[in-house]
């Protein structure tokens, strides 16, 4: 089976992220993958790429993308944040509905449901990242060291937050307590390195962690995997 998926990511951190890491494990078991930065508008022929700001365009770009590549053996799906999703709530599929949902895993998992009735392609897998890519890096933040050096004793407070709960993904999406304000606020140098020290980071952490430590994630990559057959 020559499988084919295309992924549709919120920024350049995630991009790297799903093509460093990823991209090469799915080839290990034949599913061939790409990725791409969200469309965040056209002017002529100019494509302007990165920032999710209207679900239209979110969707618009993955529906092109699924007209032009419309073959039985490719599949779509996505790594956008759930954390600032709430800024499209006027248009996101469910977003009123699943108001009151308090526990994560169950408001995600409806968000994707409706996203994907809204979608309406067979092959379409979403996935929305429980809270947002950092995440991922607090699953195991002493690998935070590997990029910011000297930094100890910030980085054993973030050990000690994120030991204060049961997932990383349960870490909430605040504005300033979202996985990537308490990095910041403990290592602020983060901010102006997220696209490269972020991928890197979790690359360094490694998949078997973040499927013991990220439930949804894991989920979600083993839904990838199987496409394989």
């Amino acid at each position: 089976m020559n499988t084919r998926l295309h992924f549709v990511v919120e920024g350049q951190t995630e991009e790297t992220y799903v093509n460093r890491v990823i991209v090469p494990h799915l080839a290990t078991l034949q599913v061939w993958a790409d990725v791409r930065v969200v469309e965040a508008g056209r002017r002529g022929c100019l494509v302007r790429r990165g920032g999710l700001c209207e679900y239209g365009k979110l969707r618009g770009d993955l529906v092109r993308w699924m007209k032009q590549d419309d073959h039985p053996e490719v599949f779509f799906t996505t790594m956008i944040d759930l954390y600032g999703l709430g800024a499209l709530r006027d248009s996101f599929p469910g977003w009123q509905a699943t108001g009151p949902i308090s526990d994560p895993y169950s408001k995600v998992a409806a968000l994707e449901a409706a996203w994907a009735h809204d979608v309406d392609h067979q092959r379409f897998i979403p996935h929305l990242q429980l809270h947002e890519f950092e995440a991922l890096l607090l699953a195991s933040p002493a690998h935070l060291g590997v990029e910011f050096v000297g930094h100890d004793s910030e980085i054993r407070e973030l050990e000690a937050m994120a030991a204060g709960f049961t997932s990383p993904e349960l870490i909430d999406d605040g504005q300033d307590t979202a996985p990537s304000k308490r990095i910041i606020a403990k290592l602020p140098q983060y901010q102006g390195l997220k696209a490269s020290a972020g991928p890197i980071v979790a690359e360094k952490i490694g998949l078997p962690l973040l499927r013991q430590k990220c439930r949804h994630f894991a989920e979600w990559l083993s839904r990838l995997e199987k496409l394989g057959g």
